[in-house]
């Protein structure tokens, strides 16, 4: 899938000096290059480049201004250039080019893997055998990567130490008061909740901070998974809050072409139920169990108001990066709703 033909014009990227760039830092790389915008997705804006020499994925940040810490393209290249040599699945990153002036942001070129992006997570077009393994990849890669040696990759300092949670309630907060536009109580009960009953954090590793089936590539044909995408929020922290992230399909409703999973037959589709994925997650990560997760659903669903927010007032400020902004913002009160839920059910 492409954009349409005026896109990267309206957006003033000089292909030409693109090029001479990547010429110079990528062997082997060379010109002409053409670029289209893969549609969808709000974070970093990405792009399919095809070159003489072969075709790359391009990301960048957002053009105009943006939020503290957001959009931070170089921490993207440089977890997936300490993933890629331990055989983790993601692209092999190729060049990050800091300077502004080349094509008005920051960007970083890397692999373009073949593969299908699939964002039903019914997986209506999948055998109930293939619906079964392609889960179960999914869970096991999410547990693999909770058991990279962050500091035997060079990821150390990937992230401040002290409680994850704890720091990511605040940072949310902040970026949610930066961007705010409305007044929503339900926000404002989190924001008072969920800082004071934040749990022990007991365990530290890289967390990808968007797992979910659509930010995976399967293979063409198969069931295995090639890479996996959007490294953007990706840091080091409780895995608890990348698994309780993925296990939040399991309780938001099917039906809607989104990954929602609640009210499918499991039986029948050959999907796991959230039990069997619990067992295989904690088999391959040496836990005994995971805690109650209406707490954690509730700070998920914090952060992603988070986010839905910050997209609001980019489109307010006409740098949205893609056209389907005003429908994701739509979701902005829904979602505090269901936070908030999920925070009565823990007891607020």
């Amino acid at each position: 899938m492409t954009a349409a033909p005026d896109a990267v014009t309206r957006e003033k990227i000089d292909l030409e000096r693109l090029a001479l760039w990547l010429e110079a830092a990528i062997p082997g790389f060379s010109g002409p290059v053409k670029l289209s915008k893969f549609p969808g997705g709000q974070s970093n804006p990405t792009y399919r480049l095809d070159a003489a020499s072969q075709s790359y994925v391009l990301r960048r940040k957002p053009f105009g201004p943006t939020l503290p810490s957001a959009h931070a393209v170089d921490r993207e290249h440089r977890l997936i250039a300490a993933l890629h040599p331990t055989g983790f699945p993601v692209a092999q990153p190729y060049a990050l080019c800091e300077d502004d002036a080349v094509i008005g942001a920051k960007f970083y070129v890397m692999e373009l893997v073949d593969g299908r992006s699939l964002a039903d997570g019914s997986l209506p077009d999948e055998t109930p055998s293939a619906r079964g393994e392609m889960y179960r990849a999914l869970t096991s890669a999410l547990a693999d990567l909770h058991a990279v040696d962050h500091e035997a990759v060079g990821l150390a300092d990937y992230g401040r130490p002290g409680n994850y949670f704890e720091r990511q309630i605040g940072r949310w907060t902040k970026q949610y008061r930066a961007s705010q536009t409305d007044d929503i109580p339900e926000v404002e009960g989190l924001i008072e909740y969920l800082p004071r009953t934040v749990p022990e954090q007991t365990r530290t590793s890289i967390i990808h901070g968007d797992f979910r089936i659509d930010n995976a590539l399967f293979e063409p044909e198969g069931t295995r998974i090639k890479a996996v995408l959007d490294w953007e929020l990706s840091t080091l922290g409780d895995p608890l809050a990348d698994f309780t992230y993925y296990a939040m399909q399991w309780a938001m409703p099917a039906g809607d072409g989104g990954a929602g999973l609640a009210g499918l037959d499991f039986a029948a589709t050959g999907i796991p139920t959230l039990e069997d994925t619990v067992a295989l997650y904690c088999e391959r990560t040496g836990r005994d169990t995971v805690p109650t997760m209406d707490w954690y659903f509730a700070y998920n669903l914090f952060r992603l108001v988070g986010i839905v927010q910050g997209i609001k007032k980019r489109m307010s400020d006409g740098n949205a990066s893609s056209d389907k902004a005003e429908a994701t913002v739509a979701r902005l009160v829904p979602l505090a709703t269901a936070a908030w839920d999920f925070a009565r059910r823990a007891g607020a």
